[in-house]
């Protein structure tokens, strides 16, 4: 009698556990661009104030249901033919607000730069943003330059921070006209960034669950145009060796800078010479890749 209520309560405290686990499952599968991306409402500065000219810019996306969410960013130095803008995409938090120390480095450079919220970010009106719709925003921004502001592709060069590399990626895959694309501290694919967190989910079977999967590496062999890889060698968010991988995988005219002592956001603001260096480097790169391709 008593063996049996023992194995009665076995399988009893068993079938929950079961029952609790492929709740998780589900949970992981519906709420998963919840536990990736850290949108921030708050407006913390504007260009303005670190001396930069700009304009507010909204753009309309029609959702599949018909209606209209808009999309915002600011045109920082908007010349009215400029001769190098910057696609600005941002990372997995924040917003316009928190990038702009890296900006005002291009805008130095001689950079028009259009930098956007993904819908569900800052001021743009949506809903808590997916995967698609991020890779969609960033489309709206490209259309924005080349059809209402009348930029040549070849003037543009896709620029993405952290998950915001992934965006880029993605757009510069879509866009083989474009001048070239950078990427800053950026991840191989968000299925890597679960292994190397070593958190909890590596209990879940996370090829089968995931699907926002910012998979830049598996999409690197389509890429056409040049590409400069930057990361900082302390960075503990996202290893600077996925960067390393990136630039080993990519067969396009390339470029890798790994700062010494960086982390994950201050670059730019430690190693100023490097990384002008290498952005100027870059850009000859850029211009030797088009003169090629025009003969």
């Amino acid at each position: 009698m008593l063996n049996n209520l023992l194995l009665k309560g076995l399988l009893t405290g068993v079938g929950v556990g079961v029952i609790a686990y492929l709740s998780l499952c589900v949970a992981l599968i519906w709420g998963q661009n919840r536990l990736i991306l850290k949108p921030s409402f708050s407006i913390n500065t504007t260009p303005n104030e670190l001396g930069m000219s700009y304009e507010d810019v909204w753009l309309p996306v029609t959702t599949p249901q018909g209606n209209i969410e808009k999309v915002h960013g600011w045109w920082i130095n908007p010349n009215t033919y400029p001769e190098k803008v910057l696609l600005y995409l941002h990372g997995i938090g924040g917003n316009v607000s928190y990038n702009l120390s890296t900006v005002q480095t291009y805008y130095d450079q001689g950079y028009s730069i259009l930098i956007i919220d993904y819908r569900g970010y800052g001021l743009s009106k949506g809903q808590f943003p997916r995967e698609a719709e991020i890779y969609r925003d960033s489309q709206i921004a490209w259309d924005y330059l080349t059809e209402e502001r009348q930029i040549k592709p070849q003037n543009i060069f896709i620029y993405g921070h952290s998950l915001g590399g992934a965006v880029a990626i993605d757009l510069a895959v879509r866009q083989p006209d474009a001048a070239g694309v950078i990427v800053e501290n950026t991840f191989t694919s968000m299925m890597d960034m679960i292994n190397y967190s070593g958190l909890i989910y590596q209990l879940f079977p996370g090829k089968l669950l995931l699907h926002q999967r910012f998979d830049s590496l598996g999409k690197l062999s389509s890429l056409k145009v040049p590409l400069l890889l930057i990361h900082g060698t302390s960075d503990r968010t996202v290893p600077h060796t996925m960067s390393e991988t990136l630039f080993k995988t990519a067969n396009v005219p390339k470029k890798l800078i790994l700062v010494e002592g960086a982390d994950h956001v201050n670059i730019s603001a430690i190693a100023p010479e490097i990384y002008i260096k290498g952005l100027q480097e870059f850009e000859k790169l850029v211009t030797q890749n088009q003169t090629k391709l025009a003969f």
